[in-house]
């Protein structure tokens, strides 16, 4: 049997979305930027893909932007705030993703800011009443730059506390949204941020395309010099199949949220009760009562020689998981988000992130093989 769970690294393509991109490429070949007719077709396809996702997010078309990934949108909105809007310390959590890590690092590396992180809980919890007393002190202007749901272990962020505990102290607020984006209704016209950031292939969409919201208060200028393209905000000429798929993924998810979270949370539960009945020893990381992202479990095994490569082993049997970040898979080390929320070092972690396209015959089949390696 072949069971894909690694659906917090990448999904796989909705039959939907690539029936629009394929169209797209095959009748739409001019640049947006060309005034002539097949020029004006491709402009057309992106405006009215920036509208669909604009609606999605209650926001406004000119808060839209197409970037290559959420990494770049991540990297422009950190590096951009301190440039452009006078940014002079930027508030994180240990436990984000490496993208916004390492553009931490180097924006503070290249820029005189400091860079302050605030602590996590067991859970990976950030401690918000910390946040609150740490912004108390305006003599900076500030960013805080959190993501919405953790990649790793699920743990979800109270967007809306964040939100008025930055507007209350007239902070700046960065979301990265990649994992909980149409999965997870955000209605920015009520819950105020300055910047979010997502990506395509984790809604079930295309690689090679994010998108960056940039609310109208806050316009920093481009990062990538060229041709002007997207408004001067971003230059190089625009992938357009890849913002049309974009689009059309989204919308699919949106429509479809309350089938893909129901099919997602029912067989989460579901695998918990197997693993439960087999009585494994299996911890979960994250949250597991509320604030959670439904589609990814972190379990936690103790360690063993055949725990050790858990993911390999798993892989030999057909099953794709992962141990964490994706852009980390290849690492032995446990990662910086296990680390922060100190757990246990004589334990083993690997991830399941479940679709609507798995099944409970798959995740029988899962808590088997994972009971012949524990």
């Amino acid at each position: 049997m072949k069971v894909y769970l690694d659906n917090a690294a990448t999904t796989p393509m909705q039959p939907e979305v690539l029936e629009t991109m394929t169209r797209v490429m095959k009748d739409t070949h001019g640049n947006p930027s060309s005034i002539h007719q097949a020029g004006r077709k491709a402009r057309t396809i992106i405006e009215d893909a920036r509208k669909r996702v604009a609606e999605h997010l209650q926001a406004s078309t000119g808060e839209i932007f197409f970037t290559s990934s959420a990494t770049e949108s991540n990297n422009m909105i950190i590096h951009c705030s301190v440039r452009d809007l006078g940014v002079k310390r930027i508030i994180s959590s240990p436990t984000e993703h490496p993208c916004v890590l390492n553009s931490l690092k180097s924006a503070e590396s290249m820029f005189d800011i400091e860079v302050d992180y605030l602590s996590v809980d067991g859970q990976g919890n950030i401690n918000l009443d910390e946040l609150d007393q740490k912004l108390q002190d305006k003599t900076k202007k500030t960013l805080v730059s959190l993501m919405h749901g953790n990649n790793e272990i699920g743990t979800m962020l109270d967007l809306e506390r964040v939100s008025g505990i930055c507007v209350k102290h007239e902070a700046l607020l960065h979301t990265d949204a990649v994992q909980s984006v149409g999965k997870y209704p955000i209605d920015l016209s009520k819950t105020k941020v300055s910047f979010l950031s997502a990506s395509g292939h984790k809604i079930y969409g295309p690689k090679g395309i994010g998108i960056m919201y940039i609310n109208n208060e806050n316009m920093i200028e481009a990062f990538i010099k060229g041709g002007g393209q997207e408004r001067k905000m971003r230059s190089g000429t625009e992938n357009v199949y890849g913002i049309a798929g974009f689009a059309e993924a989204l919308d699919w998810l949106v429509e479809n949220r309350k089938m893909h979270l129901d099919k997602v949370e029912g067989l989460r539960q579901y695998f918990k009760s197997k693993v439960a009945e087999q009585g494994l020893d299996i911890h979960f990381n994250g949250n597991q009562e509320q604030n959670y992202l439904s589609n990814i479990l972190s379990l936690c095994i103790p360690k063993s020689d055949k725990s050790d490569l858990i993911v390999f082993n798993l892989d030999i049997h057909g099953i794709c998981a992962s141990a964490g970040s994706a852009c980390s898979s290849g690492v032995e080390h446990d990662s910086h988000v296990l680390a922060a929320i100190d757990a246990p070092k004589n334990r083993k972690t690997v991830r399941l992130s479940i679709s609507h396209h798995n099944t409970k015959e798959e995740m029988d089949y899962v808590v088997e093989k994972l009971a012949a390696l524990i």
